[in-house]
């Protein structure tokens, strides 16, 4: 594995230009993308370049000269006349494809500058080689190659935003709302949208409805209206058709439920709402990481090395041919056109696979003789403090449960409440209007399991619980351990156990990401925003923000790369007076030259000396004359609000597939008329590894796990800060031992077999 010095001597930037363009429609992000380009282009030692005109800072346009021969030799001329050998494209497949064509036809290109003397042949020889790494920038999704394009999650952000003020409006009118998304080619923003809030129908245009779907619609509408529903909402992709090919408008899907169902029905659309606001955290982050790969792939790229995307693989970046990804974007297309619907369902990719499979498992409930009938009984309950997507998560093992065929109950308070015998089955309709739902609807405690281990054996015994999943942060995890070591006291405890991680803090071992955590990212951001937006048009201003975590530094770091933060304070890296002072020093310079605004983070916990008091009265004591200080502690607004799309769509699909584990360890289990489990396999944690959701047994994750600090012993996000500490423009080493390898596509969608 390559250390920071041979990086530093084999991926030298020095004598290098690197031009950067946004190209097509714009997508929030994008900045983010430049950004991450422009200085770590600096920090490798090349020139780097905006190529205007390419929403972003440096213009983005559809350039019709381009789609020209004429066109494209101009820039050429362009390029070798500024030395730029390196093109990083930040755009569509359109703008994708439209830069590799320029590179094939590179050389032909210098050939025909030499022939006129435009150029010399010496120029044509320095500058024989364009290397080019794309990264998709598009609000749809609509790239297959890549789990989440540049603008995705920022768009959802927005279409939420909406459907949630809506929700509100409509439950007062006991109206029905028709609200169309963009995606004339790509259903994903509608399907992650109807599965985030719910949706009561959706239309995409990878699976259109099959003949009859008007009735089926209008059937379940009226049956939820029946069920005592206030409201339905139905998502429209602005590209839907039938299986005949004839468009789907959302003015035709009111005017069908106005006629047959007489409902008071509204339509909303969208359109370039959708486009605007600022980026999400998870879209700034996303940019940030792909927008420093994209450089280290441009540095290491031979004259023989393909044109290459930068994509995201579950949460891992990773490179792969940029031809690949088109090829197999337009066999999505030509699938749909020659209604292979299901194929072309299939090529999207596992995730939009998975997101159609689970919307269709939660939406749509079969009648009670459909249903296969188990008689098993499952409980869920929450445990820790509250993480937004957490109802998210219960709505989604309810229905999947019952959907198995299993009888679920709900359990209030976490293990205070099972103790006390606070239990009740919960239906399908009870968990309606949960997914946007924040903190616990189900109530959640820190109590442990230990000291009532006998009572909560007995109300296992009383509810014939057969199987037990739990959703919540660092205690979940504990009382899960406390419940499998008390298996052998306890027949009742012998049943299938699995965890689902959801904590702000995300310091749950065996999984990168959790529930809620997401949620917190954003509050932070956003907070930090409006917070340096404060400073602004005033002198120059140092603002020292506090976030919560424990002794987990994901939400500074993590929270801190999405804000633009010059520092994070984080106990995992210890830090001392002299970086303190060096820090204010690096800040001093900055605010001297160019900058107004600074943003230090830091975890509560990082230092039982260094407080947040004393960090601020430090850098307000040193800044003197240049800047001064201001500071804020974010609290509890971290665990609070409405759940981000990512979190409800991420507890969802989490909780959908611990369900499905359960199910199939019910039967694996059933013996003689009962079931026993107590093997270490039957108590797992479910948490998301690299590219793939992974079952874990909490017995084997105990060494990974550092329960003094109640965190994990590796982090994967550590990773992460240099790359802050490079955008904040501090001389730092940087570690390519993880950075992407190029992959082709077959194989990547092979590892992709566990994705969400």
């Amino acid at each position: 594995m390559p250390d920071t010095k041979k990086f530093i001597e084999n991926l030298s930037g020095a004598g290098k230009c690197i031009g950067v363009l946004t190209s097509g429609g714009d997508a929030q992000g994008m900045n983010a993308a430049v950004r991450a380009v422009v200085r770590m282009g600096i920090y490798v030692g090349a020139k780097v370049y905006f190529i205007h005109e390419g929403g972003t800072v440096i213009g983005s346009a559809r350039c019709k000269d381009f789609r020209t021969h004429e066109g494209r030799l101009r820039a050429a001329l362009n390029l070798v006349q500024r030395g730029i050998t390196n093109l990083c494209v930040i755009g569509g497949d359109g703008s994708l494809t439209g830069a590799n064509l320029f590179r094939e036809e590179w050389s032909g290109l210098l050939d025909e500058l030499v022939q006129s003397g435009e150029i010399s042949e010496e120029a044509s020889q320095i500058h024989s080689a364009l290397h080019i790494v794309g990264m998709v920038g598009s609000i749809d999704n609509d790239f297959c190659g890549t789990d989440m394009t540049i603008g995705t999650d920022s768009a959802l952000h927005r279409i939420i935003e909406v459907v949630d003020a809506i929700m509100t409006t409509a439950q007062s009118h006991q109206r029905t709302f028709v609200l169309e998304v963009m995606g004339r080619h790509c259903g994903y923003l509608a399907l992650v949208s109807a599965l985030a809030c719910g949706a009561d129908w959706v239309l995409i245009p990878e699976m259109p409805p099959k003949d009859g779907w008007e009735e089926q619609m209008c059937y379940k509408l009226s049956e939820s209206r029946l069920r005592g529903s206030r409201l339905n909402i139905i998502i429209v992709a602005e590209g839907a058709t039938d299986r005949h090919g004839n468009p789907i408008s959302s003015n035709a899907v009111k005017e069908l439920v106005v006629r047959c169902l007489g409902f008071d029905t509204r339509v909303t659309i969208l359109g370039h709402v959708q486009r605007g606001g600022t980026p999400s955290a998870f879209d700034r982050i996303l940019a940030s990481r792909m927008g420093v790969e994209a450089v280290l792939a441009l540095l290491e790229a031979s004259p023989g090395t393909p044109a290459c995307v930068v994509s995201l693989c579950g949460n891992q970046a990773v490179r792969v041919p940029l031809m690949e990804c088109v090829q197999m974007t337009q066999e999505v297309q030509k699938a749909m056109d020659e209604k292979r619907f299901e194929e072309a369902v299939r090529l999207r990719g596992r995730s939009f696979e998975n997101n159609l499979n689970t919307y269709k498992l939660l939406s749509h409930r079969k009648i009670d003789s459909e249903l296969p009938h188990s008689s098993f009984n499952v409980a869920v309950l929450n445990v820790g403090a509250p993480a937004a997507g957490m109802n998210a998560a219960v709505r989604s093992a309810v229905r999947v449960g019952i959907t198995e065929g299993h009888t679920m109950f709900a359990v209030s308070d976490g293990f205070e409440g099972f103790y006390k015998g606070q239990i009740k089955e919960i239906k399908w309709g009870d968990v309606g209007g949960w997914t946007g739902q924040g903190g616990s609807l189900l109530g959640t405690k820190r109590t442990l399991p230990a000291k009532h281990i006998d009572k909560i054996a007995e109300q296992m015994r009383i509810h014939n619980i057969n199987a037990l999943l739990v959703i919540g942060g660092f205690e979940a995890y504990l009382g899960l351990m406390e419940l499998q070591a008390a298996r052998s006291k306890h027949a009742e405890l012998c049943v299938p156990m699995v965890m689902v991680p959801a904590t702000v803090s995300n310091n749950i071992p065996g999984s990168d990401l959790s529930i809620g955590a997401d949620t917190a990212l954003n509050a932070i951001t956003d907070t930090c925003d409006r917070i340096k937006q404060s400073a602004s048009g005033t002198k120059r201003r140092v603002f020292i923000i506090e976030t919560m975590g424990g002794y987990c530094g994901y939400l500074a770091t993590v929270g801190g790369l999405a804000a633009g933060a010059d520092a994070a304070y984080i106990y995992e890296e210890p830090f001392d007076i002299r970086e303190l002072q060096s820090n204010v020093e690096h800040l001093t310079e900055k605010m001297k030259t160019s900058i107004q605004r600074g943003l230090v983070l830091r975890n509560e916990n990082c230092s039982e000396n260094y407080t947040t008091d004393f960090i601020y009265q430090l850098y307000n004591e040193e800044g003197k004359g240049v800047f001064d200080c201001r500071k804020n502690v974010l609290g509890h607004m971290q665990q609070g609000g409405a759940p981000s799309p990512f979190d409800r769509n991420f507890g969802t699909k989490i909780a959908a597939k611990a369900m499905q584990w359960i199910s199939k360890k019910l039967k694996e289990f059933y013996r003689e008329g009962r079931v026993f489990a107590n093997t270490e396999d039957s108590a797992c944690l479910l948490g998301m590894r690299r590219r793939a959701l992974v079952f874990q047994p909490v017995i084997q994750l105990k060494d990974e796990t550092d329960f003094v600090h109640r965190i994990p012993k590796e982090q994967w996000w550590l990773r992460l800060r240099p790359l802050m500490k490079i955008l904040a423009k501090y001389k730092t080493s940087y570690d390519v031992s993880d950075s992407g390898q190029l992959e082709h596509i077959v194989r990547l969608r092979a590892k992709d077999i566990s994705a969400i």
